[in-house]
């Protein structure tokens, strides 16, 4: 396992984070402790859950699980979030100081600990002012409740803002941003990337394998069955697969994937992670594991090498689709000019 600093901050995390969000609802506990116990034995430190997650069963579980693990438990980083709703009330939702406050002390008591390591809004609050949100997490800072605080899911001008607002005020800075990002998800490269760069935010991509496609799982034309999230529950998404699954795109990365996989020994799903820790910003790649083999299967990935040529070649077949203004040439050729060290 290879470690990173988080963010801009000191703090080091391995540069694989072990998702949790199947804990209580496809993993049961017992399942949930033994991924648990895998990850920390193959070297990995950081944990990500949420208040929503199996509506706080699953920060229930990591609480219990490091409460017993005393020899892993001050090595941990655990990072959770809040923001969605935990309630049927009017105040049970979003990124005021009052919902916060609720959220972030339930999330502590089912976590057992005394401080987060790192608490993200889940998503944009649209309606509460941001400087209430971010005094709010600043303070949180200064009590010793969380040790640093990040985002999830915002769009660049967002990440922006909140960051110039933070240092006007005076308020402790974000370190992190969580967003969707994937060889088959690469539009955040316009703009939240360099945002990231810019701000010194890391970046932890979620959903790091397209939501199981970049494992090789899928066949063209042949609707999910199985053990697979959609074969099992075809109402989670069966018409964004038949959008996938139409799109050439599609099968030309996953292509790429399985023949740069092959030439290594490696399984798909580990060639598409050691692309994406391999990205500009990156941080940690958050893994969804189901089972202790895909878990095992997606740690292997830390121990590949891509060559340069491979590396050139996946980010040639899945290269995203801007080429409208101002997301076209120009602002390819910026990028690659701030990546190689231009102006």
């Amino acid at each position: 396992m290879k470690y990173r600093t988080l963010g801009g901050s000191g703090a080091v995390v391995s540069t694989y984070a072990l998702g949790t969000m199947t804990f209580g609802a496809e993993a049961t506990e017992e399942q949930s402790r033994t991924i648990l116990d895998d990850y920390f034995a193959a070297g990995g430190n950081f944990i990500d859950t949420a208040d929503v997650y199996s509506s706080g069963v699953s920060e229930e579980i990591v609480g219990r699980r490091l409460a017993d693990r005393t020899e892993v438990r001050d090595r941990a980083v655990v990072a959770t979030k809040g923001r969605f709703p935990m309630g049927a009330a009017p105040n049970d939702v979003g990124t005021s100081r009052r919902h916060l406050t609720q959220a972030l002390d339930a999330s502590l008591r089912r976590l057992g600990v005394e401080q987060i390591d790192l608490y993200q809004l889940h998503a944009w609050d649209p309606i509460t002012p941001l400087e209430e949100t971010l005094r709010f997490l600043h303070d949180a800072v200064s009590s010793g409740k969380i040790a640093y605080y990040g985002f999830s899911n915002f769009l660049g001008w967002q990440l922006t803002k909140a960051v110039h607002l933070a240092k006007a005020l005076g308020f402790s800075a974000p370190v992190t941003l969580q967003p969707q990002y994937s060889l088959l998800v690469r539009e955040i490269e316009s703009e939240i990337v360099p945002a990231s760069l810019d701000a010194g935010i890391g970046l932890l991509p979620w959903s790091p394998l397209g939501g199981g496609w970049l494992s090789g799982k899928y066949k063209k034309d042949q609707p999910p069955a199985g053990a697979t999230r959609l074969g099992e529950n075809p109402e989670r998404g069966m018409e964004a697969w038949k959008a996938r699954n139409e799109d050439p795109r599609t099968w030309e990365i996953v292509e790429a994937v399985q023949e740069i996989a092959g030439r290594h020994e490696a399984s798909a799903a580990q060639v598409a992670l050691a692309w994406l820790a391999d990205q500009p910003a990156v941080t940690s790649v958050i893994l969804g594991a189901r089972s202790t083999k895909q878990l095992a299967d997606n740690l292997a990935a830390a121990d590949l090498r891509l060559t340069e040529g491979e590396l050139m070649r996946l980010s040639e077949v899945s290269r995203p689709r801007v080429g409208v203004y101002p997301y076209g040439p120009m602002a390819q050729e910026q990028r690659s000019r701030k990546i190689e060290g231009g102006r």
